[in-house]
């Protein structure tokens, strides 16, 4: 009997992990989000695989990622304010149309050996910009697709773990294809799941958007949201950890390459084991956090796993054994996405409704934006000093700036706690 009440309870435990999921809208947006984010992934392992594989420059890793990234920097705030402004569902399916019709233009140059770093320069450049303006509208309309403020948590956790899903098959399966087939059956494998995604928006039933009319001009709206997110403590602290994390940190994935071929003495095949064992802790950490009942002990968690990254990326900078690497691999990718997917949670839950596109913009810009400027800086430092050197280094200014968050905990959990007991 106890047994059965235990496994009672479990399955309980794992439904309440779920509970975003009776929404029909976001269950519909989770499953086609899924086969999409997979193409992407696999995409992402065989752009880099590529890029090493034309030039074998480190730094024109860096850049590839540098000009991906790097129009977040400048569109997402402006994407951020239309965000509040426009209809997210449609500019949603529209942004899937874009990187679905890039997928494919990189299929094609690969398949007629035509292909040239600076195509993949410029298209990369052309994803970004489509980046830029769909991850404010996304994060934003994730309120509008659950319809229960109260699922939001969840649903927020749930993206994140759908995300990491990805992260962890997607790799392993772009490297195996990499061996057998080469890039180009990835970048088509990414176009047509993008098909996937775009159906389940299509198939969403949303209310009837009411066009908002403001007199205020852009940049008013601008200079408002930025005003907002970094007189507020809580947004600001969270803002400065993650932008600097980004920085810092994030680049690292640039680099797998170079880890998996020259450090490691592996191949495409090491390389996506590398991504999924990092795929594979992120989807833990975000399972844990979907699990969650409420953001009170958040900001804790967020101190925790940013030091957990910063510290696992330091022993993984000059790890020289595979299998210690890929368990490196795992918890850094535990700490990253329970830092950032914590972080994204409990921006979402105090936001103010009217100001969500402009915060989450800036959310997105701190690591999406910031992220290519530090690929940039630490690929021409690489190129000096040693890939393995500069992540040490990066590695520890993340962990620097985990210990700078962790004396303004007080603070943040007082304004916390204050907006749990409202809520």
């Amino acid at each position: 009997m106890n047994r059965f009440l235990d496994i009672r309870s479990y399955f309980q435990g794992v439904g309440f992990a779920f509970r975003a999921m009776q929404s029909r809208n976001f269950k519909l947006f989770f499953y086609g989000q899924i086969v999409s984010l997979i193409g992407t992934w696999v995409q992402n392992i065989a752009l880099g695989w590529l890029v090493y594989r034309l030039t074998n420059s480190v730094f024109l890793l860096g850049l590839v990622g540098f000009a991906g990234q790097i129009p977040s920097l400048l569109i997402t705030p402006f994407a951020g304010v239309y965000a509040d402004r426009l209809n997210r569902h449609k500019v949603m399916i529209i942004t899937q149309m874009c990187s679905m019709v890039l997928a494919f233009s990189l299929a094609i140059l690969v398949f007629t050996d035509s292909i040239q770093v600076w195509q993949i320069l410029f298209l990369a450049t052309l994803n970004g910009v489509v980046l830029a303006v769909d991850t404010p509208f996304r994060h934003a309309f994730l309120l509008v697709m659950v319809g229960d403020k109260s699922l939001l948590q969840n649903a927020i956790a749930l993206n994140s773990t759908l995300i990491n899903s990805a992260r962890f098959i997607g790799p392993t399966i772009g490297g195996i294809i990499i061996a057998l087939m080469g890039e180009a059956w990835c970048f088509l494998l990414n176009g047509v799941s993008f098909m996937a995604v775009i159906g389940a928006l299509l198939a969403m039933r949303v209310d009837p958007f009411h066009y908002i009319v403001k007199e205020s001009s852009i940049f008013h709206d601008l200079k408002e949201g930025f005003r907002y997110s970094f007189s507020f403590v809580p947004i600001r602290y969270l803002l400065i950890l993650v932008g600097i994390t980004g920085f810092f940190g994030l680049p690292f994935q640039v680099f797998l390459p170079v880890y998996a071929k020259d450090i490691l003495g592996g191949g495409a095949e090491l390389l996506g084991f590398l991504t999924g064992s990092m795929g594979a802790g992120a989807l833990v950490g975000a399972f844990y956090l979907a699990s969650r009942k409420t953001i009170a002990t958040i900001p804790r968690l967020i101190m925790i796993t940013a030091i957990i990254f910063a510290v696992t990326l330091m022993g993984f900078a000059y790890s020289r054994a595979i299998p210690l690497s890929i368990i490196l691999m795992f918890f850094m990718g535990l700490g990253m996405i329970l830092a950032f997917a914590a972080t994204n949670t409990l921006l979402q839950t105090i936001v103010d409704e009217d100001k969500r596109g402009r915060v989450v913009s800036l959310y997105g810009m701190s690591f999406m934006g910031i992220t290519p400027l530090g690929s940039l800086l630490l690929g021409s430092l690489s190129h000096r000093w040693g890939v393995q050197s500069v992540l040490f280094v990066s590695g520890f200014f993340c962990l620097l700036a985990a210990f700078l968050y962790a004396r303004r905990i007080p603070l943040i959990q007082k304004v916390v706690d204050s907006v749990v007991k409202i809520t």
